[in-house]
């Protein structure tokens, strides 16, 4: 069987030209062999059992013996039964007849009946999917640990299906003036507090940010085929793995072999405050999240002489008000002077924006050597082990920082008038931008000052460092 769905695959053309591309045949022999997978026989008892709980049916035997649950199953394949513990009184033992012998697992039941990670409404569904791994994993052992070795991921199922879509984002942005690059500027100084990387009007290109997949366990009503290797997903329920975020479809263990190419779906995005800075650029093919370059394209309009601009708070029920708008409305969120004329609603709703990401701007892997680097004496070596540590950013996190480290250098140049330097955003971007990995209190505080720092320094020298 595994010789004729091979030759049904090899049939197929697959060709360098993407107008010519013919898609596989998606490959049938685990289908087949679910097909032929035992069915689930339950053997019941004949008399009432007393101590039968509630969640069981007529299945349960009561306390018998591994060699009386033999017996009464009699060498039928696909045989069940459920019994009372004899080695451990009051626990529940799954007995299930599959090829020649009898197996036995020890059951439990937490408002859904289980033996391993799966958990099923019924006895009978559990079985079902058993048998169905038992028989698929027993004939095929051989074929499931080689079909990861050849994928024809780039020409079928998640890439196929999202050509048009992805081609059609990146005609558009061609047409827009969502674009940027990063060039080296030959005239600044080489030493380490002297390299720079500014933003250069000349020749874009398009941000290309690269994103893992969002993977979860996921059941699939009907058949369903792993979009990375082409073959069935096989059981009952938790079949295989799908990313939330671009809808990808594949085995568990092939979702380790998936490239970081996860181009989110706007359909699958459920709101944009609390989602991850990647997916939420990737999803609108923007170099940064359009919440920071609306906000900021705001306060820079008509807040930049605001007294205590940043450090006084809005209306919290305004700022939930725009918190709202751009979850509801995205890009096309009204937060003009019409419908917010107190520019701290801005302010606070893009603090709140910041502070509210999953995975801070600068980032948790790279937190300890921020606090490190600016534990540091010697201004210069400050500089460059904070450069270090910028350079280890993700790309996404990098932008965004580096456009709102420009946009409060700007705020900084109007002291005069709003009273902030930049210590004070420092104090305020602090625990905004930065927080611990393993969110303790005490460590937040005694980390406060270093924070602080940081910031200031990237506020300071945001010339030099980006």
């Amino acid at each position: 069987m595994a010789a004729s769905s091979n030759s049904s695959l090899s049939g197929s053309s697959v060709s360098s030209d993407p107008e010519d591309y013919q898609p596989p045949i998606w490959k049938s022999y685990l289908y087949q062999l679910q097909q032929e997978a035992p069915r689930p026989k339950r053997i019941t008892c004949p008399q009432e059992i007393e101590s039968r709980p509630k969640y069981y049916g007529r299945e349960f035997h009561g306390l018998i013996s591994r060699e009386q649950a033999d017996e009464l199953l009699d060498g039928a394949e696909g045989a069940y039964l459920i019994r009372e513990s004899q080695r451990q009184p009051g626990t529940c033992t799954l007995a299930l007849r599959f090829g020649i012998q009898t197996l036995n697992y020890r059951l439990f039941y937490d408002g859904k009946h289980f033996v391993g990670e799966k958990r099923f409404e019924s006895v009978h569904d559990l079985v079902t999917d058993g048998l169905i791994t038992l028989y698929i994993e027993t004939k095929a052992s051989e074929y499931i640990a080689k079909m990861t070795t050849n994928p024809i991921y780039q020409h079928l199922g998640y890439t196929s299906l999202l050509r048009d879509k992805i081609t059609h984002r990146l005609n558009r942005a061609r047409s827009e003036p969502k674009r940027v690059t990063f060039q080296q500027d030959d005239k600044i100084s080489t030493s380490p507090a002297g390299r720079r990387t500014a933003l250069k009007d000349g020749p874009e290109k398009l941000c290309n940010y690269e994103k893992v997949h969002n993977f979860k366990v996921h059941t699939f009503r009907g058949p369903h085929w792993c979009e990375y290797c082409a073959n069935f997903m096989w059981g009952l329920i938790a079949q295989g793995v799908r990313c939330s975020d671009c809808g990808l479809n594949v085995h568990k263990q092939c979702s380790k072999l998936v490239p970081s190419d996860c181009q989110p779906d706007l359909r699958r995005i459920k709101k944009v405050f609390s989602c991850d800075l990647t997916t939420l650029v990737k999803a609108h093919n923007t170099p940064r999240p359009m919440v920071l370059d609306m906000c900021i394209r705001e306060i820079e309009q008509r807040g930049l002489t605001s007294e205590g601009l940043y450090r006084v708070s809005g209306f919290t029920e305004h700022i939930e008000d725009v918190r709202l708008a751009f979850d509801r409305d995205g890009e096309k969120a009204d937060i003009s002077a019409n419908a917010y004329p107190d520019i701290n609603t801005i302010t606070g709703a893009m603090k709140l924006y910041l502070r509210d990401l999953p995975i801070p701007v600068i980032t948790y892997d790279v937190y300890s050597k921020f606090i490190q680097a600016a534990k540091i004496n010697d201004p210069d070596a400050r500089l460059e082990a904070i450069h270090d540590g910028l350079l280890q950013l993700p790309p996404a996190h990098y932008e965004t920082l580096r456009y709102l480290m420009t946009h409060l250098k700007r705020v900084t140049m109007y002291e005069k008038d709003n009273l902030m330097n930049a210590e004070n955003l420092g104090i305020v971007f602090g625990p905004t931008l930065m927080q611990p990995p393993d969110q303790n209190t005490l460590a937040s505080l005694n980390d406060m000052r270093h924070q602080k720092l940081i910031i200031q320094l990237l506020i300071e020298h945001e010339d030099i460092l980006f």
